[in-house]
């Protein structure tokens, strides 16, 4: 079930890479990019990542988006995001599949309302949201046409409709409410046949919802805190989960901040490449 032993502080943002058959992860406030065996440390928190091309990440930071070369090291900016803002750091982010990055920004302490959303789509980094807290589970429908996202502390998975492009149309909509069962959702991915698989903070878990918002299944981990999954591996059906021990000293549970792999027998989507 373990992955990589290595102890994260907020690991966060796993990356099946599908040209390498490689899986890469963060820990955000230990400012690392990890792979098996492997680690890059950055001057800034980094977070999320989508590949660009075989040897190429888009990474987001602090302060931008960023173009990293896994065999030099190398790292160039794309474009700013608040780097002006010394408060807020980026979170949660994925590509789409027209090609674009949705990246979700938050303060570092997790002030109410201090970050938003954002998307980079073919040269240009767009404002979509603002007033959000902490950015969690974005993910797409295989068909491009749907984007899921929600507000941790508001324990809602909202999906929104997407046009051609991939920019939101229309109004944020109630895809998940679990505020009944106490439950808050972090990171997400969804499968080949459009079910989201969404990590939730401090349950243990990868809860596995339906296209239309049913509950299906969960996957433990014996970490409390998983924070976000991607589906990998040969076939896409291994579940990859990170998780953090930020906040956390149980001396009876060595697992806190380590990486997870699960077979599953479903079959993840192939991550979509960002297009510059």
């Amino acid at each position: 079930m373990i992955h990589d032993s290595t102890p994260c502080t907020l690991g966060e943002g796993p990356l099946w890479h599908p040209g390498r058959g490689q899986l890469f992860w963060f820990d955000i406030l230990e400012k690392r990019l990890h792979t098996k065996g492997r680690h890059w440390t950055f001057d800034h928190c980094v977070s999320a990542a989508g590949w660009v091309a075989e040897d190429k990440l888009m990474i987001a930071s602090a302060v931008g988006l960023h173009l990293f070369d896994i065999e030099t090291g190398a790292m160039e900016t794309v474009c700013p995001m608040e780097a002006d803002n010394p408060v807020t750091r980026s979170n949660d982010g994925r590509a789409d599949p027209q090609g674009g990055f949705w990246i979700g920004t938050m303060a570092m302490g997790a002030d109410t309302g201090a970050g938003a959303y954002y998307r980079y789509y073919r040269g240009e980094l767009r404002l979509i949201y603002g007033d959000w807290s902490i950015p969690n589970a974005t993910c797409f429908a295989p068909d491009g046409r749907t984007a899921y996202l929600c507000d941790t502390p508001k324990q809602l998975i909202h999906k929104v409709a997407l046009d051609a492009d991939g920019w939101p149309e229309g109004d944020l909509e109630t895809f998940v409410d679990l505020s009944a069962e106490g439950l808050n959702p972090d990171g997400s991915v969804v499968d080949a046949d459009g079910n989201l698989w969404n990590a939730q903070w401090r349950a243990h878990r990868v809860a596995v919802y339906s296209p239309q918002g049913r509950f299906l299944t969960a996957f433990g981990i014996p970490a409390s805190q998983a924070t976000c999954p991607a589906l990998g591996g040969p076939d896409l059906s291994a579940l990859y989960v990170t998780s953090a021990s930020h906040g956390l000293s149980d001396p009876l549970n060595p697992h806190h901040g380590k990486t997870f792999a699960i077979e599953t027998g479903a079959r993840g989507q192939r991550e979509h490449r960002v297009i510059l």
